[in-house]
C-alpha cells in the first residue's frame, strides 16, 4: 500500500505555513515551519525575527483562541487586530515565554509566581505542628479577618441569628505581607535648631514662604518663632502627626494635617521613577526601608511562623536555596501526603534543572533579571501535560554562562520531544547548532531587513553565505597585548547577597570583564560594591520609564536641536515641531492614534484619520528642512538621519552627534519616532548607553551589553568599548559572551557555582592566563571557544 495513503489524513498537518507576512518591517515573507521540531530564527537585531514569531504567529494564535470564548468573556479581553499576513495555516496554541520582567509588586515572590508556595502551604497545613489552620493561614497575601453580624434564618418562622465569621490568614499585620516597613528620617525634613519662620523645613516645596510653609507657620498649634528642638511633646505631635483639621489661614479655608501623613499622601505614595529629579533625590534621602521588626522580614504572622515540620517553619523553607529545600522535601516520607510531596519535588527539581537552584522562594519577583524571569516562566510549562503546543522563546540564553546554555538546550529539546513545536529567537551559535530547522532573516536591520535570507538545516546555513552563516564559526582571538591599568578600584569584604567577604582590586583605565555562572554574584559585586556616585555611569537593563509618546528622539534629547533647526529654517517658534505641544494634531493630541475606552472592555487604538498617524497638525507639515517635513524626519531610521543632519541644508552638528552615538551602539535601524514601549531589553540598554556616551563619568558599568546582539554586531560593540577605554574611561562589563571575554584586558571570574556555592573570586588575570590555566568552568569554555 502506498505510504502517502497509509498515512492518516489527520497526520499530514505537519507544517505551519506563513504566506505574505508584512508586520512591521517584514516584506512579504513566506515560510513553512515544521511542527514538532525545534526551529531557530536568526538575523541581525531589527531584521524582523520578533515581528514574524511574536507579532505574526503568536499574535494570530492568541486572537483565534480569544474568539473561542463567549461574547461576555471576550468583553473583558483586549480586542486584537489580525496581523498583516495573507495566509496563516496549521497554527497550534501558542505559549509565549518572553523576557518581560515579572511584576514588581512587593508581595510577588518566586514562590507565588510558580505556584510552589501553594503546594508548600498545603503541606504545612497538613503536617505542621502546632496546627495553624487551613493553607490560607500560611499565605502572606491573606489577612486574618473576623466579623460578626445577624442573618435571617427560616426554620418554620423567620428569625435573626447572631453569627461570627473568622478567617485565619498568614499576613503579618504590621507590614501587611511586604516584609519591610518604611520610615522617615526626621533630620532630612527639617533643621531642628531653627524655628519654622527661620526656614527650618528642608522639604522641596516647603521653603520660601509658599502656602505649604504658611500652613504650618500660621496654624496656631505652636510658636513659629521657637526652634523645633524646644517644642513640647504635644507641639511636636501636632507638627508631625496631627489628624486633618479644618481651619482658616489668611482668610482661606484650609485643612491642616501633620507633616508625616501629608508627605505620605503627596510624595511617598507616588511612583519614584515618575517624580521630578529634585523630589526623587529628597525621597531617596528621607525614606529608609527596614525589615519589619514584628515578622523579621518573613512577611508572615506569628502563628504561621510557629508551626513547624521537623523543626523547619514555612518561613525557613522559603528562605532556603531551592536546591537545599528540594533535598529537605525529598527526606520527608509521609504516606498521607505522598501525591503532594511528589508534585512539590517535581516543581523544585525543575528549578535546579533549569539552573535556578540558587534562588530562594521568598526572593521578590521584581528583582529577577530578564533571563531569570524567562526561566522562571519556563518552570510552569516543564511540568505541564499539554502536548502539540507551540512554545515561543525570546533569547532563552540571555544572562546564561556557556556552562548553563547546555542545560537550556536540553530543556528546549525536552519540550520538543514531548511533541511540541518549539520556536526560538536566538543569536548564540550554541543554540543555533541544535536546531532541526533554521530561518534566517535580514540581510540588514529595519528597512534593510524583513526578507527571508535562508531556510533549512544548520549545515545549509553554514554553507549558505548569509551574514549569520558567515559569522556562525567566528571566533574572537585572544589579544596579543593588553593595556596597562592606570589605577585600581579597591573592593574590600563585599557581602551583598551571596558574596562571601570578597576582596578584589578592579583595575581602572582598561576593559574589565566580570564573569561567572548565573547566580555566582557578578551583579552583586559590580552593582553592590562599585559606588554609584560621581563619575560612575551605570547602564543596566531595567526598563526605561516612558509613555507611548516617548521615543528615541525624545529620550536622547535629539528632538531639541531638530526642533530648533526647523524653527530657524522657517522663521517660526520651536514649539510647533513638538507633537506634545503646539504642533500636535488637534484630533489625537499628537499621539498619532485615538484610544477609545470601552469601559468594561479593553480599549482599542485606531490610527488618527486626520493626521494619518503623523501626529502633527497639517499646517506644521508645510514647514520643511532639507526638503523634509518633521513627520518624515521622525520616520527616518537613525542611519539615514545621520547622513541627513551631517551635511547640506539640514546640517545640525548637535543632532548629528547624538545620531552618531546611536549608530555606534548598533541602533542604526531604529526610527527616531518609534515608541519606547516597543523596544527589547537589549535595545533599551544600548539606548541608555548612547545617551550616557557624552557623560563626564570616568567609570562605565555595563550589564550584559551583548543581549539581543547578532554575532556581526558584537564586533561593533567591542570597537565601541575600545573607543571608550582609549578616550580615558574605565569600562567594567558583566558578560558571558566569549568574544567579549577574549577581548578583555582583565577578567574577574566568580564562582565556582551559584548561590551559596558561589560568591568567591576564583580567578583574576588576563584572558590568556585564564585559558592557559583552565582552572575554572569559564576557563574551559573560553579555551574551547578560542580553540586553544
Amino acid at each position: 500500500m502506498d505510504d502517502a495513503i497509509a498515512q492518516h489524513a489527520a497526520d499530514r498537518h505537519d507544517v505551519i505555513r506563513v504566506h505574505g507576512a508584512r508586520e512591521n518591517n517584514l516584506k512579504d515573507v513566506s515560510v513553512e515551519i515544521p511542527k514538532r521540531r525545534l526551529t531557530v530564527f536568526t538575523g541581525v537585531s531589527g531584521s524582523g525575527k520578533s515581528s514574524l514569531v511574536f507579532d505574526t504567529i503568536a499574535a494570530e494564535s492568541q486572537r483565534l483562541i480569544n474568539e473561542t470564548y463567549s461574547a461576555f468573556v471576550q468583553g473583558f479581553m483586549p480586542s486584537l487586530s489580525r496581523p498583516e499576513v495573507d495566509v496563516l495555516d496549521g497554527l497550534t496554541t501558542v505559549i509565549s515565554v518572553d523576557q518581560q520582567r515579572l511584576g514588581a509588586d512587593p508581595r510577588s515572590t518566586v514562590g507565588t509566581v510558580t505556584d510552589t508556595n501553594t503546594l508548600l502551604r498545603i503541606l504545612f497545613s497538613r503536617l505542621g505542628t502546632p496546627h495553624a489552620g487551613p493553607p490560607g493561614a500560611f499565605a502572606f497575601n491573606v489577612p486574618s479577618v473576623s466579623a460578626s453580624g445577624a442573618i435571617k434564618v427560616e426554620r418554620g418562622a423567620k428569625k435573626a441569628e447572631k453569627v461570627t465569621f473568622n478567617r485565619i490568614g498568614g499576613m503579618c499585620p504590621r507590614c501587611e505581607g511586604r516584609g519591610s516597613v518604611s520610615d522617615l528620617d526626621l533630620t532630612q525634613l527639617y533643621d531642628d535648631t531653627k524655628s519654622i519662620n527661620e526656614g527650618a523645613f528642608t522639604i522641596p516645596g516647603y521653603t520660601g514662604g509658599g502656602w505649604n510653609s504658611r500652613l504650618y507657620a500660621e496654624s496656631g498649634f505652636y510658636d513659629p518663632d521657637k526652634p523645633i528642638r524646644s517644642f513640647t511633646q504635644r507641639e511636636l505631635h501636632d507638627l508631625l502627626h496631627r489628624e486633618p483639621t479644618r481651619m482658616k489661614i489668611a482668610g482661606i479655608n484650609m485643612t491642616y494635617e501633620g507633616l508625616i501623613p501629608r508627605l505620605q499622601k503627596s510624595m511617598l505614595s507616588k511612583d519614584k521613577e515618575a517624580m521630578q529629579p529634585h523630589i526623587r533625590a529628597f525621597v531617596e534621602r528621607a525614606v529608609t526601608f527596614a525589615a519589619c521588626p514584628d515578622c523579621d522580614g518573613t512577611r508572615l504572622a506569628e502563628h504561621a511562623r510557629a508551626s513547624k515540620i521537623r523543626g523547619i517553619s514555612i518561613a525557613d523553607a522559603c528562605r532556603m536555596e531551592i536546591r537545599d529545600l528540594a533535598d529537605w522535601v525529598r527526606a520527608l516520607d509521609e504516606p498521607s501526603v505522598a501525591p503532594l510531596l511528589s508534585s512539590l519535588r517535581q516543581s523544585l527539581d525543575s528549578f535546579v534543572e533549569i539552573g535556578l537552584g540558587y534562588l530562594s522562594l521568598d526572593r521578590p519577583a521584581g528583582t529577577l533579571s530578564g533571563g531569570e524571569a524567562q526561566r522562571v516562566k519556563m518552570i510552569r510549562h516543564l511540568g505541564s501535560s499539554l502536548t502539540d503546543v507551540t512554545y515561543v522563546f525570546d533569547e532563552p540564553t540571555a544572562g546564561l554562562h556557556p556552562h548553563d546554555i547546555q542545560r537550556m538546550n536540553g530543556l528546549l529539546l525536552r519540550l520538543r520531544d514531548k511533541g511540541n513545536t518549539v520556536l526560538v529567537v536566538e543569536h548564540k551559535p550554541e543554540v543555533i547548532a541544535i536546531a532541526d530547522h533554521v530561518v534566517d532573516l535580514g540581510p540588514g536591520a529595519g528597512t534593510a531587513g524583513g526578507t527571508l535570507c535562508f531556510e533549512g538545516t544548520v549545515e545549509g546555513l553554514r554553507a549558505g553565505g548569509t551574514l549569520t552563516g558567515r559569522h556562525l564559526d567566528d571566533r574572537a582571538a585572544l589579544k596579543e597585548s593588553v593595556r596597562k591599568p592606570t589605577g585600581a578600584l579597591e573592593i574590600r569584604d563585599a557581602r551583598a547577597h551571596n558574596l562571601q567577604g570578597v576582596d578584589v582590586d578592579i583595575p581602572l583605565g582598561v576593559l574589565v570583564v566580570v564573569t561567572g555562572v548565573a547566580g555566582s554574584g557578578k551583579s552583586s559585586l559590580v552593582h553592590g560594591s562599585v559606588p554609584a556616585g560621581e563619575g560612575v555611569v551605570s547602564v543596566d537593563q531595567a526598563p526605561i520609564r516612558g509613555s507611548r509618546r516617548s521615543n528615541p528622539a525624545t529620550y536622547t534629547g535629539l528632538l531639541d536641536p531638530i526642533r530648533k533647526a526647523f524653527a530657524k529654517a522657517n522663521g517660526v517658534k520651536p514649539a510647533l515641531f513638538s507633537a506634545n505641544s503646539e504642533g500636535a494634531c488637534p484630533t489625537c493630541n499628537g499621539a498619532g492614534v485615538i484610544y477609545t475606552d470601552l469601559a468594561m472592555m479593553a480599549g482599542v487604538a485606531t490610527t488618527c484619520e486626520d493626521c494619518e498617524g503623523r501626529r502633527f497638525d497639517s499646517s506644521v507639515l508645510e514647514y520643511r528642512l532639507g526638503g523634509r517635513d518633521i513627520s518624515e524626519v521622525l520616520a527616518m531610521p537613525v542611519s539615514e538621519a545621520e547622513e541627513f543632519f551631517g551635511d547640506g541644508e539640514a546640517r545640525t552638528p548637535a543632532a548629528h552627534r547624538i545620531l552618531r552615538n546611536l549608530a555606534d551602539v548598533g541602533l542604526g535601524y531604529l526610527t527616531l519616532g518609534q515608541p519606547l514601549t516597543t523596544l527589547s531589553g537589549g535595545e533599551r540598554q544600548r539606548l541608555k548607553l548612547a545617551t550616557h556616551m557624552a557623560d563626564k563619568g570616568g567609570v562605565y558599568v555595563l550589564d550584559e551589553p551583548t543581549t539581543g546582539l547578532h554575532l556581526a554586531d558584537v564586533e561593533q560593540l567591542l570597537g565601541l568599548l575600545d573607543g571608550l577605554v582609549d578616550s580615558g574611561k574605565s569600562v567594567i562589563v558583566v558578560e558571558h559572551h566569549q568574544a567579549v571575554m577574549a577581548h578583555a584586558d582583565w577578567i574577574i571570574d566568580l564562582g565556582p557555582g551559584a548561590g551559596h556555592d558561589g560568591g568567591r573570586v576564583v580567578f583574576e588575570g588576563t584572558p590568556a592566563e585564564l585559558v592557559a590555566g583552565r582552572s575554572t568552568v569559564t576557563g574551559e569554555h573560553l579555551a574551547e571557544y578560542v580553540r586553544a
